[in-house]
């Protein structure tokens, strides 16, 4: 894909489906004013392609180029005639009725002036070439579009503001002066002059080596925990887990027509699992019923038939499969059914052991968390118990899904470069550096791999893998 920056690019930014009151056509490039001049009319005596400052004009925009069938439509354009816009270039913004047609007309009429259409991504990537963001806000600016639920837009907005890259480039910025520091010294090998001792040099390497050992372990548990979490509902046959299930879908679901448990008093009624999206506080999170545990013994013996055997086996193998997958097991008990002990706390991360049917109990001494799926009693404390769960398991780093796969290897070269780097400065006598040229060629492997993270050194396959992902208008 070639990209052309003097072009000017036109594009719809706002989505393309559903209704609003407001469209955004957004313009961009060197040209950008002298073009919207070409199909607009302001209110009032405003010069375009005098302005010297951000402004707000509104007036309307004429739709036809052909100036006796003109079709005006009232708008306001918002200009940045300077390099001080989102791109560093002469940008305008329309805002139209939103309506479809009207803003793709608007595109149209844009293009007959003089415009083309945007490639996807195009004006995040001018901001890019023109270092307003770099490379992982870039990525930051699609985290924002596609993210699912409060926190995948927390982590998409911290990188937004710079919460991975500025620490990455103070770390280059601190290499580029070591290496400054060795190569003078190379440099003026033959006089008596020490620019920098190994024992300052090997505690500003090991101060490296934990800011890229924190950013790895930011970015390794992003990316390995970008899927929606699982929960999953386990416990023996008749204990509340359909009805648990139905509860928790019918008030949190995100989907218009989320599956319904079949609930039954006869013990093994659930043969299969379900599933469903719902959201809690901002938490995106697939709810899985699964068969219940004991659902072999609990199938009667004048219908155990080799088919019903046969399903059993499946339905159990199916919650298996499902447990082992999920970020968090609610094991559930019938309160109303206990006998002797209670089931003993459960203190692992990954599970909740939960009495349920508690309207059923009578007054339950046990510690675990009760709730009742008939009258919503502790529903709202499961709720809480399940999102200190997740959140105690969720990654605590900065960065976005396709930053985390994009940035890893990188990371890790430069790593590894920088331990090397550690090596050879340890492995110097007493007092002097020892290798000063390798470590200098460390260095150097180190500053490219951060220079590859956030965009300071790239090529147009790393560009075409990170803008072809985004929509036209962005």
């Amino acid at each position: 894909m070639t990209y052309d920056i003097q072009d000017e690019i036109v594009a719809v930014a706002t989505p393309s489906s559903g209704h609003g009151a407001r469209a955004i056509v957004r313009v961009g490039g060197p040209r950008a004013v002298e073009l919207l001049a070409n199909c607009f009319t302001a209110t009032g005596a405003v010069e375009l392609e005098s302005l010297k400052a951000s402004q707000r004009i509104p007036g309307q925009l004429r739709l036809s180029c052909d100036s006796s069938k003109p079709l005006a439509v009232p708008c306001n354009a918002f200009v940045w005639p300077h390099d001080r816009s989102y791109t560093r270039q002469p940008l305008v913004e329309l805002h139209l009725p939103g309506a479809a047609p009207l803003s793709n007309a608007a595109v149209e009429t844009l293009c007959r002036a003089g415009g083309r259409l945007a490639q996807a991504g195009e004006f995040t990537l001018r901001a890019f070439l023109g270092g307003r963001i770099d490379l992982t806000q870039a990525e930051a600016v699609l985290g924002v579009i596609d993210a699912s639920d409060r926190t995948s837009l927390d982590a998409a907005l911290a990188q937004l503001a710079g919460g991975l890259s500025k620490p990455l480039d103070l770390l280059r910025n601190q290499l580029l002066n070591l290496l400054a520091e060795l190569e003078a010294g190379l440099d003026f090998a033959d006089e008596d002059i020490e620019f920098i001792s190994r024992d300052v040099l090997g505690t500003a390497l090991q101060e490296a080596e934990a800011t890229l050992l924190e950013s790895l372990q930011q970015l390794t548990t992003r990316d390995t925990s970008s899927e929606t979490p699982q929960v999953v509902l386990t416990g023996p046959p008749n204990a509340g887990k359909s009805s648990l299930f139905n509860l928790l879908v019918e008030r949190y679901s995100r989907e218009a027509a989320s599956p319904a448990a079949l609930v039954s008093e006869v013990a093994g009624t659930t043969r299969d699992y379900l599933s469903a999206a719902i959201e809690i506080d901002g938490h995106s999170l697939r709810l899985i019923d699964t068969a219940g545990q004991e659902t072999l013994r609990a199938v009667p013996s004048d219908i155990e038939t080799k088919a019903d055997l046969g399903i059993a086996v499946a339905s159990q193998a199916a919650g298996s499969t499902q447990k082992q997958t999920a970020a968090l097991r609610i094991e559930c008990s019938p309160a109303g059914e206990l006998r002797g002990s209670a089931p003993r706390r459960e203190e692992k991360t990954s599970v909740i052991s939960l009495l349920t049917k508690a309207d059923l109990a009578a007054d339950p001494t046990q510690e675990l968390l009760t709730c009742s799926s008939f009258t919503g009693a502790g529903i709202e404390r499961l709720v809480q118990a399940i999102l200190q769960k997740l959140d105690a398991g969720e990654p605590t780093g900065e960065g976005v899904a396709s930053t985390a796969l994009r940035c890893r290897v990188s990371l890790e070269q430069a790593h590894e470069a920088i331990i090397s780097a550690l090596d050879l400065c340890h492995s110097g006598g007493e007092g002097q550096l020892g290798g000063e040229e390798l470590i200098s060629a460390e260095l150097r492997t180190a500053l490219d791999r951060l220079g590859e993270v956030v965009g300071a050194v790239y090529n147009d396959d790393v560009l075409d893998r990170v803008f072809s992902q985004f929509c036209i208008g962005k």
